[in-house]
Formats: C-alpha cells, sequence, structure tokens
C-alpha cells in the first residue's frame, strides 16, 4: 500500500500542512516518514471513523465473518481442523 500512497517527511508535511489537509479531505491518505521509515498515515476524518466503526470483540467479529462467508455451510468440524495446532496437555507443573 505504501507504493500507492504519497510520501512526506515530516519536515516536509509541516510545510505543506495545509495543502495536505484539503488532499486528505478529498479522499487521498498521505504517508509520513521520518528517516524514510513510515511512521504515521494522514486519512480523514470520514475514512477514520469508517475504519474505527468496525472495532468490535473478537466474538463479534468472528460471528460477523462466519455469517459473511458461510462457514456454517462448509460443515467443518472446529475439533477435526485444529487437532494438530496446538497440544491439549495442561504443560508442565509449576511449583510456587
Amino acid at each position: 500500500m505504501s507504493d500507492l500512497l504519497p510520501q512526506y517527511s515530516i519536515a516536509d508535511a509541516r510545510d505543506h500542512l495545509t495543502q495536505l489537509v484539503h488532499s486528505v479531505e478529498q479522499g487521498k491518505p498521505i504517508e509520513i516518514t521520518r528517516r524514510g521509515k513510515r511512521v504515521a498515515i494522514l486519512l480523514s476524518v470520514e475514512d477514520f471513523d469508517r475504519l474505527s466503526a468496525h472495532q468490535g470483540s473478537f466474538g463479534s467479529s468472528l460471528a460477523e465473518f462466519r455469517q459473511r462467508w458461510g462457514i456454517a455451510m462448509l460443515d467443518l468440524n472446529p475439533d477435526e481442523v485444529f487437532q494438530d495446532v496446538r497440544d491439549a496437555a495442561p504443560g508442565r507443573e509449576v511449583l510456587v
């Protein structure tokens, strides 16, 4: 994504802030860099609100994912799918 966004150093962004804000208001996010490394993204309030509105709990996000992608219709058994992911053993005993 960074290749698609215009990049400005912090100093350049400070010098052109008014122009950058106008660009962001038109839906064109800006990438801010420090010594060539990405450190921030400047985006419109509308984009921020849209992105932050989808923050929910893990459970609600999982339920939405399952509904959106029809996971129930796949007839998968989670115990079979994830049986090798993690050992069910409680681990070693720890003396405190």
